[in-house]
């Protein structure tokens, strides 16, 4: 039995420039998909998983996302005094207990290795998983939870995985596999964002990550890669070159890439069909739009 995976890094410190202007005053993970921000869908599904303890890698202006998990006291007042308890929860779901959340600062924007490696002291010698909050994953058990219980049976290192065509292999990191075994695969190696041609699988990276503390002394230790910057991907590929278990995991459930205005869309539109509360009325402005769009074709 590995040990539990209790903490998790939430790398938020990108400036979030594909969404300007709205992104000038307000910090990308606090786009709403339907009515939550990205960031309670990352906070939903680590909780899910068994963590605890939540560790954000920000930046300057992103004070407003520090501020969303705050106790709003007025606020919950006067929800309680209207009567309204099914808002209520909602708004409890939005809360941290005292202690369990800390911020860091990413001072250079340098990669997401280096913002994931800001956060070695409070990792300490422990495993931990990565949740990048532009990916998000709808499925009947939360992709970290499905992760968490692979993991135990494991150990090592374990990404989380997806079958992307051939042509999209550049915008990833991609799997080098060694041992098919279904849901999980072994690796033998991992390649940043190759060229179709280069590409050793089309199996790639997306994420979520659970890490071992070593990969905290590879990030330490190492030199900037794909585009100047410590590539994440590079150390994970350091423990397979010295040896040390890497696992990919094919995931349950479907990924939006919220980092793009076309997946954000297309998020916000699965989300809402998926609502009981606004699936019926929502369905019928796509069916009569599209009919219109067609007509005027």
């Amino acid at each position: 039995m590995q040990r539990k995976v209790t903490k998790a890094i939430f790398p938020v410190a990108g400036l979030g420039t594909r969404f300007l202007p709205a992104t000038k005053s307000i910090p990308k993970e606090i786009l709403t998909l339907v009515d939550r921000p990205l960031i309670q869908y990352a906070i939903d599904e680590a909780r899910d998983a068994g963590i605890e303890e939540f560790i954000f890698v920000t930046s300057r202006g992103k004070g407003a996302l520090e501020d969303y998990f705050d106790h709003s006291h007025e606020l919950q007042s006067s929800l309680e005094k209207s009567g309204k308890t099914e808002l209520l929860k909602i708004l409890e779901a939005t809360n941290m207990a005292s202690g369990a959340i800390a911020y860091l600062r990413q001072h250079k924007a340098l990669g997401l290795g280096h913002a994931v490696w800001c956060a070695r002291r409070l990792i300490a010698n422990e495993p931990f998983a990565v949740i990048l909050t532009d990916d998000v994953i709808a499925a009947e058990k939360s992709c970290l939870q499905q992760m968490v219980e692979a993991y135990q049976e494991t150990g090592g290192c374990m990404v989380a995985a997806m079958e992307v065509p051939m042509e999209k292999t550049s915008s990833y990191g991609v799997l080098d596999v060694s041992e098919d075994m279904g849901s999980i695969v072994r690796a033998r190696g991992m390649v940043e964002k190759p060229k179709k041609e280069d590409a050793p699988s089309n199996l790639a990276v997306i994420g979520r990550y659970i890490l071992t503390p070593q990969i905290m002394e590879n990030l330490h230790n190492q030199a900037p890669g794909a585009g100047g910057e410590i590539q994440l991907t590079d150390a994970i590929a350091q423990e397979i070159r010295e040896g040390r278990d890497v696992f990919g995991f094919r995931f349950r459930g479907q990924r939006f890439d919220c980092g793009t205005k076309a997946g954000f869309l297309q998020a916000t539109v699965s989300f809402g069909l998926a609502r009981p509360d606004l699936r019926d009325e929502f369905a019928q402005f796509i069916a009569d739009i599209t009919m219109l769009q067609n007509a005027a074709e």
